[in-house]
């Protein structure tokens, strides 16, 4: 059992804090919107009402925010979880931030004493309901080995990939793949519709055939019906393909299909969808191929 704090309780983060709590760490925690954490709050989560204070309260901070901005946000300042770091505790961002962003909070957490890694995961709710989430962790070792057994409380697959930021650089890699998938599988829905075979037969089809990765298998029916609260929406998904194309450029490696997908995004954006999960997509080649949704 440990004393954890979490900032950052959205979709992920907010059943990742039950997790813990079921496993029964004591839970200190902290959301930008209150009412979101109300459920949290109920199932036992002692709310902080600010960073700092969850850092003042816990000896490992759990973070999960949106992007870069949100992440300094949460650390610097006065109410920030930098002003209350300090020997012997331990910051584990979780979040799909830049490398070099990491890697400079993690200097700053350091010059204070304490130590951070950086632990962004691999899965979506339902994988992370069914205890099936993979988390990947750049940073010390000796800090990993402390903090791996609170992490597979979250996630039974937990690996070390190496210095800080490179467990980012192992997520922004794999999430292209993410929305490059999506985006392949909305075509040969299509392709098939088109040709006189039913949505829902050609759905059935391919999420059952060689090419039904885990994401496929989750987020393929998404083509049927959308879900009310997006598990991962088309702003988070363009942030992390334009970090994967920044990346890419500065290391000579081409993305082109991570490029074109891209694009499939910002004309979702264009549309209206953006608050939408990343699978609507669909929604824009549907339309490109005069097919109703």
């Amino acid at each position: 059992m440990a004393n954890l704090g979490f900032v950052g309780l959205g979709v992920m983060g907010g059943q990742m804090v039950a997790r813990l709590i079921e496993k029964g760490h004591t839970i200190t925690g902290y959301n930008r919107t209150r009412a979101k954490a109300e459920w949290l709050i109920e199932k036992g989560m002692k709310w902080a009402e600010s960073p700092r204070a969850v850092c003042e309260a816990a000896d490992v901070i759990l973070t999960m925010v949106t992007n870069s901005a949100a992440l300094a946000a949460i650390t610097d300042g006065s109410d920030g979880v930098l002003a209350a770091i300090g020997k012997d505790k331990i910051l584990v961002d979780m979040s799909t931030v830049s490398p070099e962003m990491s890697r400079a909070v993690a200097a700053k957490v350091r010059e204070r004493g304490g130590d951070m890694l950086d632990a962004p995961v691999s899965g979506s709710v339902v994988t992370l309901q069914q205890g099936k989430l993979a988390v990947m962790v750049g940073g010390r070792r000796a800090t990993f080995d402390k903090v791996k057994p609170l992490l597979e409380d979250i996630g039974p697959k937990v690996t070390h990939v190496g210095d800080n930021g490179l467990a980012l650089s192992m997520k922004i890699a794999t999430n292209l793949s993410l929305a490059v998938q999506m985006l392949a599988f909305s075509e040969g829905v299509l392709l098939a519709e088109k040709s006189g075979i039913a949505r829902e037969v050609a759905v059935d089809v391919l999420t059952h055939s060689a090419i039904s990765s885990p994401m496929v298998q989750y987020r393929g029916p998404f083509v049927l019906q959308m879900p009310d609260e997006a598990w991962f929406d088309v702003n988070m998904m363009q942030k992390d393909m334009l970090l994967a194309l920044e990346m890419g450029r500065k290391l000579d490696v081409p993305l082109p299909t991570t490029a074109v997908t891209n694009e499939f995004l910002t004309a979702a954006r264009g549309m209206g969808l953006a608050k939408q999960d990343f699978a609507v997509m669909f929604d824009v080649l549907a339309k490109l191929s005069g097919v109703a949704r």
